[in-house]
């Protein structure tokens, strides 16, 4: 995310504006007077269109994230391939191929969030949507199903009612993977039901309850790593191998910590901690030998190695206790710009803000080396497009990490941001939870003009990036110190804002509520313009009929998506490019078995007999009018379009009635028939016609015969013209067939002759 040029403190605040559809309402944003929402036109309702898979993985801004930055000494603790974890991907991977919705439940620090990365690379090809990755860090059930409407639909600026997002989503099937989900078992139970083609994996809170019996999800618990990986873990992190009193020590941690991964990547901090200490000892100790010319101190054996590793068992490993809550020794052992940015974190509830920020607030100019630094010490965490402090880390510095005025100006600089053109709506829902952690700091802090300021500049950015639940908490914190501040313009403003958001929800008492509060604050104040808006609101909501259900007419509502993904996708058709092969294989086939139907029909009469009489039938049932191309099976009538001349049905002497005219053929046929598109086909008429219409003679086309009332006719066949087709010559015996006649109004259609 770039960080937008200028100095901010130079700058008026500017309010981003806008519009959205809200269902069937059309709602402007940032208006001077408060957003206002009216029924929104048939002609500019959004139309959502399905997005294509084009990846394995995908997702709005704010998915699951990684850990930024390689250490020193070795790669990231989310570089690293997940060791132990094999049955449990196994597992996983066929539950969701049976359509089921799995809720990942385990200890802080267990690592869901690294299995969830895992399954989600490996599940690309379980379903024909894909994998959608979400974040459910400080996000509502409401945000959680926009976010996967977003993600599987096209549709800008659209946010549909309950209803209409139930129908959308009802035709997706993909895996769906949410972290850090902080939804209730009740809302839990909703996604599934909501999107009943789609397979669910998510990361519950730690303290989560069991589900109950009959739940649509299955529990799967994320136990801690063996001994044996938490030790290679350990060593991989630390950059080397352990020696024998470090195997010994992380084995004491591994039997306290219950193998959890997260303790073994801060083990591995604190012993690369150990070792900055160690190579101070060693520098010291080389520094001597040069000055003095001889070896001197505790150690006296000339091998450096050996020096070393004497000098590091000086060094006293952490105790358990230490390891147990390594946080503040952590933090301890870090540089100054990670101190400064974990100090911010602190101060904003556990939020970090992205690094284009940090040099406006902190005055750290290596913002991205900081914030990976403190991932790869365990004590944040990449997530929802920012970091956070990982879990119990907050609880363990608040107290020796005092706030030191380093959120002083963080207001001022965020009103500022949100409003600059250069910032995109996608960027401003990945700041929503720092933006909400600056609101908190200065209300602790009592500066309420601050929060009045920067909530104003927020809730119309959140509303237009369709972060509702933000948008909510941001004009609830905005209300309280506009009240405490005794801004009665702020406090209506802010109760305006709050009965439009509860309009576009669906909760009309609480608009009410809102709006009659917000109409007499700007009575008492005098401001005309803001009664008018308010009473057009009031309006709005009180109007027979309730313009607020004029949503969207819902579209209408296909079948349920099977819910076993496997078996709605076969093997081998999972991608799109097999999907096009297996088309065309089925196009090439069906036009070579029209080119053969066309050949049989015009080779001669004694070449293509058949003793089966449904050889090459392609319709036993359906009359000659829906049948694809000409049947080459001499079961088929003489009136039909296709009858091999010289097939027992036409050389018999009985006259044959033609399809058209037989019992079996539907009383509600149309009169006329359409043209065939094959080559070998002519057109047939009806029995309801009174008089047959002349046809045109293809050459080297026999014609088949046609019903007459007054005497047959013979005519001979004209020799073919075709390059490809060699002239057929017809016997010179007269048919005997009633069905063959003169045309009234143009010279006699070719009779095919029997044999």
């Amino acid at each position: 995310m770039a960080q937008p040029s200028g100095e901010f403190r130079q700058e008026a605040v500017r309010t981003r504006g806008g519009e959205l559809v809200s269902g069937g309402l059309l709602v402007g944003v940032g208006a001077p007077d408060g957003s206002e929402a009216r029924p929104c036109p048939e002609e500019w309702r959004p139309r959502p269109r399905r997005i294509e898979r084009s990846e394995p993985a995908r997702g709005p801004a704010g998915g699951v994230g990684r850990a930024v930055g390689p250490l020193a000494l070795g790669a990231g603790p989310a570089d690293l391939p997940l060791l132990d974890r094999e049955a449990d991907i196994a597992e996983l991977l066929g539950l969701l191929s049976e359509g089921r919705s799995i809720r990942l439940v385990g200890q802080a620090g267990s690592g869901r969030s690294a299995l969830l990365s895992a399954v989600a690379e490996a599940a690309a090809d379980l379903a024909p949507g894909g994998v959608v990755q979400l974040c459910g860090h400080r996000r509502t059930l409401a945000d959680l199903l926009q976010d996967l409407f977003a993600a599987t639909h096209h549709a800008p600026g659209y946010r549909p009612d309950p209803d209409q997002l139930a129908v959308h989503l009802a035709e997706v099937g993909a895996v769906v993977v949410i972290d850090a989900a902080e939804l209730s078992e009740a809302e839990l139970e909703q996604l599934p039901a909501v999107a009943p083609g789609c397979a669910f994996l998510v990361a519950a809170a730690p303290d989560s309850p069991p589900l109950p019996a009959g739940s649509r999800l299955r529990d799967h618990l994320v136990a801690g790593l063996s001994r044996s990986a938490c030790l290679a873990l350990t060593a991989r992190l630390a950059g080397r191998p352990l020696d024998v009193a470090e195997k010994a020590w992380a084995v004491d941690l591994w039997f306290e910590s219950e193998g959890l991964p997260l303790r073994f990547v801060q083990a591995a901090a604190l012993l690369r901690q150990r070792d900055v200490s160690v190579d101070a000892l060693v520098a010291a100790e080389d520094d001597r030998m040069d000055v003095f010319g001889a070896v001197e101190g505790p150690v006296r054996d000339p091998d450096p190695a050996v020096r070393e590793d004497a000098l590091r068992r000086t060094v006293p490993l952490p105790s358990v206790a230490e390891t147990a809550s390594p946080a503040v020794r952590l933090a301890e052992g870090l540089s100054e710009p990670a101190q400064a940015v974990l100090r911010l974190a602190v101060a904003l509830g556990g939020e970090c803000p992205t690094a284009p920020h940090l040099p406006a607030l902190i005055d750290v100019g290596l913002g991205e080396a900081a914030l990976a630094e403190l991932s790869d010490a365990g004590l944040t965490v990449s997530i929802g497009g920012h970091h956070r402090l990982t879990a119990g880390a907050l609880d363990l510095l608040a107290p020796d990490w005092p706030a030191r005025g380093c959120v002083d100006g963080a207001a001022q600089h965020f009103a500022w941001w949100v409003g600059h053109s250069s910032v995109t709506l996608e960027q401003i829902a990945a700041e929503a939870e720092v933006v909400i952690g600056v609101l908190l700091a200065d209300r602790n802090a009592g500066r309420h003009e601050a929060v009045v300021r920067l909530a104003r500049a927020a809730a119309p950015a959140l509303a237009l990036a369709l972060r509702w639940g933000a948008w909510e908490r941001v004009l609830q914190l905005g209300q309280e110190a506009a009240r405490r501040a005794g801004s009665a313009s702020d406090q209506a403003w802010f109760h305006h804002e709050a009965g439009v958001h509860a309009i576009c929800v669906r909760q009309p008492s609480r608009a009410v509520a809102e709006l009659e509060t917000a109409l007499t604050l700007r009575a008492s104040a005098g401001e005309q313009r803001g009664v008018a808006s308010a009473r057009r609101m009031l309006d709005l909501l009180r109007a027979d009929g309730r313009q607020l259900s004029a949503a969207a007419p819902a579209v209408s509502s296909r079948a349920p998506v099977i819910r076993k993904i496997a078996a709605r996708v076969p093997a081998r058709l999972k991608s799109s490019r097999r999907r096009r092969v297996a088309v065309v294989s089925t196009v090439v086939l069906t036009m070579g078995v029209l080119g053969t139907a066309v050949a049989m029909s015009l080779t001669g009469p004694d070449e293509h007999r058949s003793n089966d009489p449904h050889s090459g039938r392609m319709d036993q049932g359906g009359g000659t009018q829906d049948a694809p191309f000409p049947q080459p099976s001499g079961s088929v009538s003489p009136g039909a379009p296709g009858t091999v001349p010289g097939s027992p049905t036409a050389s018999s002497g009985s006259p044959v009635p033609s399809v058209s005219g037989s019992a079996s053929h539907s009383a509600s046929a149309s009169p006329t028939r359409k043209p065939s598109s094959s080559p070998g086909a002519s057109e047939s008429p009806t029995a309801q016609q009174p008089q047959p219409q002349p046809q045109p003679t293809v050459p080297g086309q026999s014609q088949p015969p046609k019903p007459v009332t007054s005497r047959p006719t013979t005519v001979p066949t004209t020799p073919s013209t075709s390059p490809t087709t060699p002239p057929v010559t017809p016997p010179s015996s007269p048919t005997t067939s009633p069905s063959s006649s003169q045309s009234p109004t143009g010279p006699a259609a070719p009779a095919v002759p029997g044999t």
